[in-house]
């Protein structure tokens, strides 16, 4: 699903980019998988923020994936100061289990928010018939069609618990910054869950073998199609690298990054510094009566006095 999804978002020099996908083996969650991307998406950023990025910005997403439990982060050189955080844990429940996260987010001030595949607004340019668990019915489970209050009597069911952790440390940009991406990476999570639903008919037979090979030919398409042409991406069954050298933390991964600009933003040396005034300064006749006009303002030749309290 995300494959499918990642390469229906990719298009003209934007998109998602796959630089790495192989298993991976942690000394405390086992077996799984890492990928690394990059996410293009300039183009989709607020015009505030566009403002102050790179024509040639992208996110760097890392994500090891020991199902049922997965984390994801990410990251922007570009941007030192700024991570996503999100933990995932999946449990056949319709969210019910309120202290998930206890562990991981202990004495935290956390805000719940649950996500509705089958009710809750999407974007209207996101919306399509075809992917609304309202009118879609599977053909191979006998699952759709979900109507107002499924939770409660739908079976099979599970619940994706996801803590979503925001950091953008700026002064002056903080608040909306970190509001701003809460409410992208909401979209994202119905949006996707959705697709994941409606696309059951074409995952639901697969072996695990056909899923690798599905990756591994979208995702070379999808690096083609944004203009990314790499050697062929290669999906391994064993790990390349020793898991004591390879192995992933236990929670809260970081990626190590760099406070220095890009080569595209550094100044070169040998550039002329621009003078910014004048090296001889003139001033104004003493004698002679000047006026500055400056909108909502008024010139008067009364002194001013200051207000008494």
């Amino acid at each position: 699903m995300i494959s499918k999804h990642s390469h229906e978002q990719s298009d003209r020099g934007e998109g998602v980019e796959v630089v790495q996908n192989e298993p991976f083996e942690d000394p405390n969650h086992g077996n799984g998988q890492f990928t690394e991307k990059r996410v293009y998406l300039n183009s989709k950023l607020p015009s505030w923020a566009r403002a102050v990025v790179p024509k040639i910005f992208y996110v760097t997403e890392k994500a090891w994936n020991y199902y049922p439990y997965t984390i994801t982060e990410y990251t922007c050189s570009f941007l030192p100061k700024f991570s996503i955080h999100i933990e995932t844990k999946y449990e056949d429940n319709k969210g019910i289990n309120n202290s998930i996260f206890d562990n991981e987010a202990k004495d935290t001030e956390r805000e719940v928010c649950f996500i509705d595949i089958a009710c809750d607004e999407i974007p209207e340019r996101y919306y399509k018939e075809s992917e609304d668990p309202k009118h879609f019915k599977s053909e191979k489970t006998g699952r759709g069609q979900l109507r107002e209050g499924w939770r409660d009597n739908h079976q099979p069911i599970m619940c994706s618990y996801k803590l979503v952790t925001v950091k953008f440390e700026v002064w002056g940009l903080q608040t909306r910054v970190e509001q701003f991406v809460h409410k992208v990476v909401r979209d994202i999570l119905l949006i996707g869950h959705r697709q994941a639903f409606a696309w059951v008919d074409e995952w639901y037979d697969m072996t695990m073998d056909e899923v690798r090979e599905f990756e591994r030919a979208t995702q070379e398409a999808t690096n083609k199609k944004i203009g990314v042409f790499p050697p062929a991406i290669s999906i391994s069954s064993i790990s390349l690298l020793p898991s004591s050298i390879r192995s992933a933390p236990s929670s809260a991964p970081s990626t190590p990054l760099s406070t220095d600009p890009p080569e595209f933003l550094s100044v070169p040396r040998d550039r002329p510094r621009k003078k910014s005034a004048p090296e001889t300064l003139t001033l104004p006749d003493p004698e002679k009566k000047a006026t500055l006009n400056l909108p909502g303002m008024h010139s008067s030749d009364k002194p001013c006095r200051p207000k008494s309290e």
